[in-house]
């Protein structure tokens, strides 16, 4: 039969009080007596009653994560970051997927799975500030992702999509570089990454005294390899002059770094090419890829320290921060800075 809380007990010569502090990792509990306990479930094989634990704290020690798509190499490495920061404070993460449908990302929203997590950490892709009335009605504490929502009723945690885009652009142009590509717009976008970097890049040319030029600008649907080599063919096709791209997401510079290549085009001789995102496939591609780093290993841990703050505060009032974690250019094979390439 399996071990009991009880057996523990009398293993340990300890009440069962103190066995479930143990547990509970109850701070005031001699280092003795913790280590008696510890070692009697070490050698009952105990394990606890995970599910009566929760209905008796009213915890679940599980938070959620919704993202748009797990095939995004972005969202996979942001859902591999947030689980190893939960990790460190003894959470487990559910992932949900909603892809890029507006319905079914209010559905996973409001689906009752969302309420039986102690949290939610929510990375907004069609929703926007038009819909903060939804985002109010979940009770769940919650933490917000993405570029969608700003100065919202919830704790918010993002990049610096202006500032990276304009230090990729400035990158380039110091490179020599002054018929840049700003390769995965969304045309007639106000807010949301492509809006925000593409920002980003017009700042950075009119720094560098570089006229704007929207043949230059290059609209990108989803933004994945197929489609931002999709987008490259159709491009090459039209005959402007350019020599250099800045992606707005890695993904969509490999896919066009390989129909560049294709094409006859060297990079960076002819064309130098620099990404967004840091995902880690752009350290292995030929040639490897100048990319923004914009700290996700900085979102995941801040994000999840925020959630769990409103967790252990669940119902106390609270003002909502907005949090910009800092960005690195890594500079690669694909814009030719030897002296920094790392």
């Amino acid at each position: 039969m399996a071990a009991t809380m009880h057996d523990v007990s009398r293993l340990a010569g300890v009440s069962i009080k103190t066995v479930s502090n143990v547990i509970n990792d109850y701070p005031y509990v001699r280092e003795e007596t913790r280590r008696r306990v510890l070692d009697a479930i070490a050698t009952l094989g105990y394990t606890p009653n995970l599910s009566a634990r929760s209905l008796r704290s009213g915890r679940t020690n599980v938070i959620s994560l919704m993202i748009p798509d797990l095939r995004n190499a972005y969202f996979a490495e942001l859902a591999d970051s947030v689980m190893r920061a939960a990790a460190d404070k003894g959470l487990s993460v559910l992932i949900e997927q909603f892809g890029d449908r507006r319905e079914r990302e209010i559905d996973v929203l409001r689906h009752p799975r969302a309420q039986m997590v102690d949290g939610v950490l929510y990375s907004v892709l069609a929703l926007d500030e038009g819909d903060v009335g939804l985002i109010e009605e979940i009770a769940t504490p919650m933490v917000l992702l993405g570029e969608r929502i700003f100065n919202g009723p919830k704790d918010h945690v993002t990049m610096q999509n202006v500032e990276g885009a304009r230090a990729a652009t400035t990158h380039v142009v110091d490179q020599g570089r002054r018929r840049i590509v700003a390769l995965g717009a969304h045309p007639g976008e106000v807010i949301g990454s492509a809006a925000l970097r593409l920002s980003g890049y017009r700042e950075a040319l009119e720094e560098a005294g570089i006229a704007y030029d929207e043949q230059l600008v290059v609209p990108v649907g989803s933004w994945h390899r197929r489609n931002g080599a999709d987008a490259m063919r159709e491009f090459l096709a039209r005959g402007v002059p350019f020599d250099a791209i800045v992606a707005f997401n890695d993904a969509i510079a490999l896919g066009a770094l390989r129909v560049l290549q294709e094409n006859g085009l060297g990079v960076p001789d002819d064309v130098a090419v620099i990404g967004f995102d840091d995902i880690d496939e752009t350290q292995y591609s030929m040639p490897t890829l100048s990319t923004i780093d914009p700290g996700r290993d900085d979102i995941a841990r801040t994000a999840v320290e925020l959630l769990l703050r409103r967790i252990e505060g669940a119902g106390a009032p609270f003002t909502p921060e907005e949090v910009l974690v800092p960005f690195q250019l890594r500079t690669r094979e694909s814009t030719a800075v030897p002296a920094l390439v790392r």
